[in-house]
């Protein structure tokens, strides 16, 4: 997962850069209650809410737990 979180100056919201489908998943966890996103900038760039970051970081770990199939072992072929 590639997030990069850069504190924005008013210390109220922290800058996100990902992977637009990581943004995606953030985008969709913010959609139930508007409670996370700031702003939008672009297909890999977000304000979040600085409060809401841990919250964030939890919700992504398990949304990407859930997506997550390891592949499973081959059977042998003897």
């Amino acid at each position: 997962m590639f997030i990069i979180l850069t504190p924005v100056s008013d210390g109220v919201g922290v800058l996100i850069q990902c992977e637009p489908a990581i943004k995606s998943i953030i985008v969709h966890l913010d959609s139930v209650n508007n409670d996370i996103i700031i702003e939008d900038l672009d297909e890999q760039t977000l304000v979040v809410k600085e409060n809401m970051v841990q919250l964030l970081k939890q919700k992504l770990e398990d949304r990407l737990k859930e997506t997550y199939r390891p592949e499973e072992p081959l059977a042998d072929s003897d």
